[in-house]
C-alpha cells in the first residue's frame, strides 16, 4: 500500500494496525467506532493481534485512521497481501514490543514491591512509613504511567476500560494514604494503616499478570511465525546462460527459473521444468510421507526436498505464495469473531461503568456504616474494599476467553492441514448435527479409474488385453484412454505403437498394434469393449475411483454421531454403489441433483450443516449451508465460497475438523465460565471486605491468575487436540 487514500481492495476490504488496546471494552470502541461509519459495512477489532479487518465500499483509509485517532487509539494500514518475511515481522514485532512492555513494568513494580512488603513486616518505626511513601511514589510514576495515560484517554472519549479500574483503585489507596501522612504530620490525626504498600501491589502484580499473559500469547500464535519460516527468505534464479544468482524471494516473479538443490525448501509455487524428486509437503497437506514430483508437476513453496535436483518454473510471484495465502488466512481467522465473543465483547463495554457504580455503593455502605458507629476503622475497611471491588472486577479474563481459544484452534487446524477462515466457521462446525458430501471429487477421486479388466479369449489374459488397449488408446485424447493408459503403465507394461489410429465421437477408438486390428467401442456406461480381429476378446470397466480414505471418513462421522449424506447429479445406480462403497444409508444417498436441487436440499435440512464439496455446481451449496469445506483439489470458486478449506484433500480431514471444532468450541465455553465466574463471585467478597486488609493484594493477584488461567486452558487446547491425534 503506498498512498492511505487509495480505495484498497475489489472486495473493499482494508486492514488497520491498532495501537493502545489494553482490553475488550478498548476493542469494542474502536468497532463500534468504525462500524458507524456509513462507508463501513462490518469492522472486526483483534485485541490480540492488535489489528482490524473492515469491509465496506468506497473505504478511505485516511478516513478510517482519522475515526480510531478520534476513538483515542492509534492506527496504520497493513497491506492486504505481505511477503512471508513482512508478515513474520508485524507478528513479531508486536509481541515483541507487547511483552517487552509488561515485562519492564514487572521487573520494576515488583523490584520495588517486594522490599516494600519485607520492611513493612519485619521493620517498626516512624521513618519505614517515609520509605514506603518513596517507593510507593516511584512505582506510581514508573509502573502506572502507562495506565494513568491509557485511562486518560479512555476518559477524554468518555469511556472506559480496564485501565480504568486500576488506576482508580491503586490512586485511591495511594491518596488516602498520603491524606492519613498529612494529618500525622499536622497532628491532626493519630497513627493509622497506611496503604502504600497496596497500591504498589495493584501495579506490580498486574503488571506481572500481562507479562505472562504476554508470553504465552506468543506461544498461542507460534504456528503462524513457524509456518512463515518454512518459506526460504533467498531464491536461486537460473538466467538463460544457465548462469545462477541468490534473490529475495519477494523479488521472483512469475516465469522465472529456480534451482531448487537437494535438502533446500521450494521458495516459490512452480512447476518442475527439469528433474524428479520426493519432495516433503506437510507443511500445505499435514502428511509427512514425501510425495513424487517430476516434470510437469506441481510444487509448493515451503515443501522440503528430499533427495534430486530441480529446476522449477515460478508460477506465482513472492507475495502469493501458498505459504503466505495459508498464513493470512490463519491470521485472519484468529482475528475474526465468534457470537460468543461478540456478545462477551458488548458485556466487557457495559461491565467496567457497572463495576464503578458497585464499588461507589461499596464505599457508601461502609461510609453509613462508619458514621453511624463513629468508628474511623470501619471507613479504612470500606476503602480498601472499594479498592478490591475495583481491581478484582477487570474484564481482561473476558476479554481473552475466546480470542485466545481461537488463535490456537486455527493454530492447530493449520498443522493439521485445514484452514479455517473464521471463527465463526469453528463455531458452527463445532454444533454441526449433518454432513453433506458432493460425490466427484470428494468421496471419489474426481477422474476415471480401472476398475476391472474381463477377457473371453484365452489367448489373450488381463495384462495383454490391457497392454493392447493401451496402445490403441494412447493417441487419444479422452479421459477414459487416460485411465486406461495409466493402467497399464503402472502395471509396467510395454506399450507398443499404434498404425492406422481412428477415432469416432461418441463411439471409440480403433487402430492397427503388431499386426491385429483392435477396435474398441465405448458405451455410456463407461465399459470398454475389446475386438481383436472382428472376435470379441473382453472388456475393460472404467468408473471414477473411490478415495482410499472415504470409508473410514464417513465411519469417523458416524462415530461423532454425525448423520451424512451424499449428493450427486451421477446416475442412481453408481451413486447407490459409492453409497455402499463408503458405508453411507441408500436412503442418504440422492442421484441426479442439479446445483439448484443440491442448493434446496442444504436448505431443507433441519439444525447446523456442513457441506462437502470441490467444483463450481458445488459452490452454490456451499455458500447454503452453514459451514462449507472445500478439498484443495477443487476450483477456485468452491475454495473462494467455502468457509474451511482443506488443502491435501484427504477426507479424513473432514471429521478431523469437526473435532477440532468441537474442543474448540469447548474451550471457549470453558474459558467465559471460568471468566464469569471470578468476577460475580470475587465481587460480593471484596464488597463485604470477606478479603481482609490485604484484599486489593489478593484481588491484583486474582486478577492475573484468572488470565493466567483462561490462557492456559487455551494452550492445554493443543495437548488435546494432539492427544486425539495420536
Amino acid at each position: 500500500m503506498t498512498t492511505h487514500d487509495q480505495q484498497v481492495s475489489d472486495q473493499g476490504t482494508v486492514l488497520l494496525k491498532i495501537g493502545g488496546l489494553s482490553c475488550a471494552s478498548c476493542s469494542a470502541k474502536v468497532q463500534s467506532a468504525l462500524e458507524d461509519r456509513p462507508d463501513v459495512s462490518s469492522a472486526t477489532v483483534s485485541l490480540t493481534q492488535g489489528r482490524a479487518t473492515i469491509r465496506g465500499t468506497g473505504l478511505q483509509v485516511d478516513a478510517l485512521i482519522t475515526t480510531v485517532t478520534a476513538a483515542g487509539f492509534e492506527a496504520a494500514p497493513l497491506t492486504l497481501r505481505q511477503t512471508p518475511s513482512e508478515l513474520r515481522s508485524d507478528l513479531e514485532q508486536r509481541q515483541l514490543t507487547h511483552e517487552r512492555q509488561w515485562r519492564r513494568r514487572a521487573v520494576i513494580g515488583m523490584g520495588i514491591w517486594i522490599p516494600m512488603f519485607v520492611l513493612h513486616w519485619t521493620v517498626d518505626g516512624e521513618f519505614i512509613k517515609w520509605i514506603q511513601l518513596t517507593l510507593g511514589t516511584l512505582v506510581m510514576v514508573l509502573v502506572g504511567s502507562g495506565f494513568y495515560a491509557s485511562a486518560w484517554k479512555a476518559a477524554r472519549n468518555r469511556t472506559t476500560n480496564m485501565d480504568t479500574l486500576v488506576s482508580i483503585g491503586a490512586t485511591t489507596a495511594y491518596v488516602y494514604s498520603l491524606v492519613l501522612m498529612i494529618l500525622m504530620l499536622t497532628g491532626n490525626h493519630g497513627d493509622q494503616m497506611m496503604y502504600f504498600t497496596e497500591a504498589a501491589a495493584l501495579f506490580g502484580v498486574i503488571s506481572l499478570g500481562h507479562w505472562l499473559e504476554a508470553r504465552s500469547s506468543a506461544q498461542a500464535g507460534s504456528a503462524v511465525r513457524d509456518l512463515l519460516e518454512l518459506q526460504p527468505e533467498t531464491a536461486e534464479r537460473q538466467a538463460e546462460d544457465g548462469a545462477t544468482a541468490l534473490i529475495a524471494s519477494a523479488d521472483v516473479q512469475p516465469g522465472d527459473r529456480l534451482v531448487i538443490r537437494p535438502g533446500s525448501r521450494v521458495p516459490i509455487d512452480g512447476i518442475v521444468m527439469e528433474g524428479e524428486s520426493d519432495l516433503d509437503e506437510s507443511v500445505v497437506t499435514g502428511e509427512s510421507i514425501p510425495v513424487a514430483r517430476t516434470v510437469g508437476d506441481q510444487v509448493i513453496a515451503g515443501s522440503m526436498n528430499t533427495t534430486g535436483h530441480l529446476l522449477i518454473e515460478a508460477s506465482v510471484d513472492g507475495r502469493n505464495t501458498t505459504v503466505s495465502r495459508i498464513a493470512e488466512l490463519v491470521t485472519n481467522a484468529m482475528a475474526s469473531k465468534t457470537e460468543i465473543q461478540r456478545l462477551a465483547d458488548k458485556v466487557s463495554s457495559v461491565f467496567v461503568p457497572i463495576v464503578l457504580g458497585i464499588a461507589l455503593c461499596t464505599l457508601t455502605g461502609w461510609s453509613i456504616v462508619a458514621v453511624t458507629q463513629n468508628d474511623w476503622g470501619v471507613f479504612q475497611e470500606g476503602l480498601i474494599a472499594m479498592v478490591a471491588v475495583l481491581v478484582i472486577s477487570c474484564p481482561c479474563a473476558l476479554g481473552l476467553a475466546t480470542p485466545m481459544a481461537i488463535m490456537v484452534g486455527a493454530a492447530e487446524g493449520s498443522r493439521m492441514g485445514i484452514l479455517v477462515k473464521s471463527a465463526g466457521a469453528l463455531e458452527i462446525a463445532g454444533k454441526a448435527a449433518t454432513v453433506v458430501f458432493d460425490k466427484t471429487g470428494t468421496l471419489t477421486e474426481g477422474r476415471p479409474g480401472v476398475t476391472g479388466i474381463e477377457s473371453v479369449v484365452p489367448e489373450f489374459d488381463a495384462n495383454e488385453l490391457l497392454r493392447l488397449a493401451a496402445a490403441v488408446e494412447s493417441p487419444s485424447e479422452h479421459p477414459l484412454a487416460h485411465a486406461i493408459v495409466k493402467r497399464a503403465k503402472e502395471h509396467g507394461l510395454d506399450i507398443p505403437a499404434v498404425d492406422q489410429f481412428q477415432a469416432t465421437s461418441g463411439q471409440g477408438v480403433s487402430g492397427v498394434v503388431e499386426g491385429r486390428r483392435i477396435v474398441i467401442g465405448r458405451d455410456a456406461t463407461a465399459t470398454c469393449q475389446i475386438t481383436i480381429d472382428d472376435v470379441p476378446a473382453g472388456r475393460i470397466t472404467i468408473a471414477d475411483t473411490l478415495r482410499p480414505e472415504a470409508h473410514e471418513a464417513v465411519r469417523m462421522l458416524h462415530g461423532l454421531g454425525v448423520e451424512v449424506h451424499m449428493l450427486s447429479g451421477d446416475r442412481t445406480g453408481v451413486v447407490e454403489q459409492v453409497a455402499r462403497q463408503v458405508g453411507i444409508p441408500a436412503s442418504m444417498a440422492h442421484a441426479e441433483q442439479t446445483p439448484e436441487s443440491k442448493s434446496s436440499f442444504l436448505r431443507d435440512l433441519h439444525g447446523r450443516t456442513i457441506m462437502v464439496g470441490d467444483g463450481i455446481n458445488d459452490a452454490a451449496a456451499l455458500a447454503m449451508a452453514d459451514v462449507g469445506i472445500s478439498l484443495g483439489s477443487g476450483t477456485n470458486i468452491a475454495i473462494e465460497t467455502a468457509s474451511i478449506v482443506i488443502p491435501g484433500s484427504q477426507v479424513t480431514a473432514i471429521p478431523g475438523s469437526i473435532r477440532l471444532a468441537r474442543m474448540t468450541l469447548r474451550t471457549i465455553k470453558q474459558n467465559l465460565f471460568f471468566a464469569f465466574f471470578y468476577n460475580t463471585s470475587m465481587i460480593p467478597l471484596a464488597a463485604f471486605g470477606l478479603l481482609g486488609p490485604w484484599g486489593p493484594l489478593f484481588a491484583a493477584a486474582a486478577m492475573g491468575l484468572s488470565d493466567v488461567t483462561v490462557i492456559g486452558n487455551a494452550l492445554r487446547l493443543r495437548w488435546l487436540v494432539r492427544r486425539s491425534e495420536s
